[in-house]
């Protein structure tokens, strides 16, 4: 394949434009939310895996005393923080990727792009560590920690896309303008 947009070819039925060229925008959404599914299921098998095996015995363990824990009320989930950063971290590679090579065909610097985006995603995974933690400890209280598990991590996986859309689009994976 020479060329990556043969990775997503038009709709069946589209119109003599072509779709992906009259909703331009939309097809990008839809690719970046189709690599998001995509990184986010081996994010989400990894998580479990750490989660109920490696993390297992340390799931609700107190958290290191420190100042950042404290100033967010963080006490609880020890086990649950290092699944969710670790599985996150390896998710949000795999997006990175995807949405650089296939999403946006990104062109602007790598090294700028991978300096943003570490940015981003350090800022998200702190914000959604303490997301998830919060809302994890309360199913955990209520007794419903299994079931609550799985729609903590989902919940934590779509909010991020408020931001990191536009971010990706418009800041990270840029498009150096044609001449």
């Amino acid at each position: 394949m020479s060329d990556k947009t043969e990775l997503f070819p038009e709709p069946a039925g589209s119109n003599p434009a072509g779709f992906t060229k009259k909703h331009a925008e939309l097809w990008k959404f839809i690719k970046f939310s189709f690599a998001g599914v995509s990184s986010s299921v081996v994010e989400l098998g990894i998580f479990y895996v750490l989660q109920y095996s490696v993390f297992k015995s340390i799931i609700s363990s107190p958290l290191p005393v420190n100042w950042v824990f404290t100033l967010l009320g963080l006490t609880q989930g020890k086990g649950y923080l290092y699944a969710y950063i670790i599985s996150t971290t390896i998710g949000y590679t795999i997006a990175f990727i995807m949405n650089r090579k296939i999403t946006f065909n990104a062109d602007s610097n790598k090294a700028i792009s991978i300096t943003l985006y570490i940015i981003m995603v350090i800022l998200t995974i702190f914000a959604t560590a303490w997301m998830g933690t919060i809302i994890s400890m309360w199913f955990v209280h209520h007794g419903w920690e299994q079931i609550g598990n799985i729609v903590t991590k989902i919940i934590v996986m779509a909010v991020p896309t408020i931001w990191t859309y536009p971010l990706n689009r418009f800041v990270i994976h840029r498009k150096k303008k044609q001449k």
